[in-house]
């Protein structure tokens, strides 16, 4: 008899969390598009950048081009010739680089939180905005191997990292539906 009770009581645990993964709204990535199904063509023209954080939007603009092409369809075009579809417009407003956790025994930042804030919007060939985000903010948490101060330099391998963090992240909220 307890032995049905516990495989009873497995199955209902399996339907239950079924049923709250279905439940959800859970899916895959790449699935549940919402941009209109016309939309093949994306122009993206260098980001716009009002901080002193030197040369951030040619790599967060390149990176959102290498991550549109890599995970989605659509056409990326690399000039702005009239034929593009839409236009993902960018404007780098807030940029910080902010210590997290020290090292106890030297004293030194042992991690750091990043911040980068921008306003971004996808418009139709015709003026529709099809998405739109005055305050998208990305935040990031990584460990500190030099000096902080550098961080921002595009040749350190954790600001690539991150800006391609952030690409996979904005690209995924203009894609899919959540």
């Amino acid at each position: 008899m307890s032995h049905s009770f516990s495989q009873r009581l497995a199955v209902t645990l399996v339907v239950v969390l079924l049923s709250a993964v279905l439940g959800c709204g859970y899916h895959t990535s790449g699935h549940s598009v919402r941009l209109p199904s016309d939309v093949h063509t994306i122009y993206v023209p260098m980001f716009q950048n009002t901080t002193q954080t030197f040369r951030i939007e040619q790599t967060l603009t390149a990176a959102v081009v290498q991550e549109l092409r890599s995970r989605t369809n659509f056409q990326i075009a690399a000039t702005n010739d009239g034929t593009a579809d839409a236009t993902l417009k960018g404007l780098v407003n807030y940029t910080s680089n902010a210590p997290l956790t020290y090292d106890s025994v030297t004293g030194r930042i042992s991690s750091s939180v990043v911040t980068i804030s921008m306003k971004v919007s996808l418009v139709s060939q015709s003026g529709k905005v099809l998405w739109d985000n005055p305050n998208y903010v990305y935040r990031e948490q990584y460990q500190v191997s030099r000096d902080v101060a550098s961080f921002f330099d595009e040749s350190n391998p954790a600001f690539l990292r991150i800006a391609n963090e952030f690409a996979k992240s904005l690209v995924s909220n203009i894609v899919e539906a959540y």
